[in-house]
């Protein structure tokens, strides 16, 4: 197990504020079709960790008295899991924000889910799909046989509908993962790499890519302890920070909720238990900050931070420089 101590309190990390709320990030659980080695959040098959449909409310509750925001960020484990995924992305359309699903792209294969791409296209929801690398091989290794042809098989069903044509209104955007403890490459030649041989080969479409740096929790985090990487992965981390990357980390402008409704400054600060700073409670609920504007509340950081601001930097909308 990851000793997440190695993470946290005290860091050198600089302190930062957030700047305003524009995205509210919900988890809807742990569950998922796949249990891929660089996962953050452990998700797998077996997992039973999932959003109920009272707090779906409180979510739709928070973004109805919150009307400056652009938008929600799906997420899971696979979200499109979740049985009140559909009503959640339906509800949130109609306030006339937008939904960005954070999909694994082999889900759209599994039974059950045959209508899932067209549900997401007459929603004009933004489809992020993670596809690791254009190689089977190196896509299969990080998340499973088979996972390659399953991912090309859901960007067809995409592209059918409409996804990733350019100038067309509906987005898709890709996901690159180093493979192993190692910054991503510059984002902007990969992502001509990527067009290139998934347009040749496969007759595949998108309109960008995002380049994401491994965090060193969870999942990855314990294969790099149990290969003894983890030292050495933090000090690649800690000798690329970059400070001009702390003006655009995504935490200034978002904030995370968990499947129970708990709130944290981001994703992987959830996945570390470190709750958003708040004078209402130690572990506030989404309930606790639907008359509170979370502008220039102070992030709570730890050594994990240097994962975002490295090289040309992470957030989930890719490289930050």
């Amino acid at each position: 197990m990851l000793d997440t101590s190695k993470l946290l309190f005290p860091s050198a990390f600089p302190p930062i504020r957030r700047t305003g709320l524009e995205t509210l990030q919900v988890n809807l659980g742990y569950r998922c079709n796949q249990s891929c080695t660089h996962c953050h959040v452990a998700a797998g098959p077996q997992r039973t960790e999932q959003m109920t449909a009272e707090t779906v409310a409180d979510i739709l509750r928070f973004l109805g008295r919150h009307p400056g925001m652009r938008g929600i960020d799906l997420t899971g484990g696979a979200p499109e899991l979740n049985p009140h995924f559909r009503d959640l992305v339906r509800r949130t359309r109609a306030l006339g924000l937008g939904v960005t699903d954070r999909c694994n792209l082999t889900i759209l294969t599994e039974p059950g889910q045959a209508d899932l791409a067209r549900f997401l296209a007459e929603q004009g929801v933004e489809v992020v799909a993670s596809l690791p690398c254009y190689l089977e091989e190196n896509v299969d290794s990080q998340r499973g046989k088979g996972s390659f042809e399953a991912s090309i098989a859901g960007l067809r069903q995409l592209n059918a509908l409409g996804y990733g044509a350019a100038g067309g209104g509906l987005q898709l955007n890709l996901v690159y993962n180093p493979l192993g403890p190692t910054l991503p490459p510059p984002q902007g030649p990969l992502e001509q790499d990527y067009k290139k041989h998934l347009l040749e080969r496969y007759g595949i479409r998108f309109n960008g890519l995002f380049t994401i740096t491994n965090m060193p929790i969870r999942r990855f985090g314990s294969r790099l302890l149990s290969k003894g990487e983890f030292e050495p992965y933090m000090q690649l981390l800690r000798g690329a920070y970059c400070a001009t990357n702390l003006d655009t980390v995504m935490c200034r402008h978002l904030i995370s909720v968990d499947w129970r409704g708990q709130v944290y400054d981001c994703d992987f600060n959830q996945m570390l238990d470190i709750p958003l700073q708040s004078d209402r409670s130690p572990k506030p609920h989404i309930r606790d900050l639907i008359d509170t504007d979370p502008a220039g509340l102070t992030i709570r950081v730890g050594e994990h931070c240097y994962g975002c601001t490295a090289g040309q930097g992470s957030s989930c909308g890719g490289a930050l420089s």
